[in-house]
């Protein structure tokens, strides 16, 4: 079982694979996602327990030194957010559509697991940061009223970071434009 989730940016593609190696030598954690994102960056996920994700990401902030720009570690992940990074979640309708674009590919698995603990919310996708100049999005469903909760929870909680770009909620979105945006 996946307990807590940490995530990683170096501004070298090269430091960061590098400290990544170091990262998953260093304690018992599972490599998520290491790839290169917009603009020259570098991202590693890696999942495990609180202690062993913490120990690794302090690895990969002392390898990435000056590269490392930013890092997070999420205890008490919600087991939703991994398949919603691959967008390999099964959803059975979609009766309303939330969208919460962030200013980056963190913010967007923070966004992730919050929206899912402030509303009866399911995660559809959690994209980051490739091809979207750094940025991430999130695409959760639910009622209509639980994905505005979720939305509302989410801007309240990252207002003063500014971490949300936009966000919007859509009900009864077309089937067309589902199948085109997943």
């Amino acid at each position: 079982m996946k307990k807590s989730i940490g995530l990683i940016e170096f501004k070298s593609i090269a430091k960061g694979i590098e400290a990544t190696d170091e990262m998953i030598k260093s304690a018992n954690v599972e490599l998520v996602l290491s790839t290169p994102i917009c603009p020259g960056k570098y991202i590693s996920l890696i999942s495990g327990d609180v202690g062993a994700v913490k120990n690794a990401i302090e690895v990969g902030k002392n390898v990435g030194s000056s590269f490392t720009v930013e890092y997070h570690v999420i205890s008490n992940i919600s087991e939703a957010v991994f398949p919603a990074l691959t967008a390999t979640g099964e959803i059975e309708k979609i009766s309303s559509l939330g969208i919460i674009e962030t200013i980056s590919a963190i913010t967007s698995i923070v966004v992730g697991d919050m929206a899912l603990k402030a509303a009866n919310v399911q995660l559809l996708e959690i994209r980051l940061a490739r091809g979207l100049g750094g940025k991430g999005f999130v695409l959760i469903t639910g009622e209509v009223a639980a994905v505005k909760q979720a939305i509302k929870a989410c801007e309240n909680n990252l207002e003063d970071s500014g971490g949300i770009i936009s966000a919007v909620s859509i009900a009864s979105p077309n089937k067309e434009l589902i199948s085109k945006i997943m």
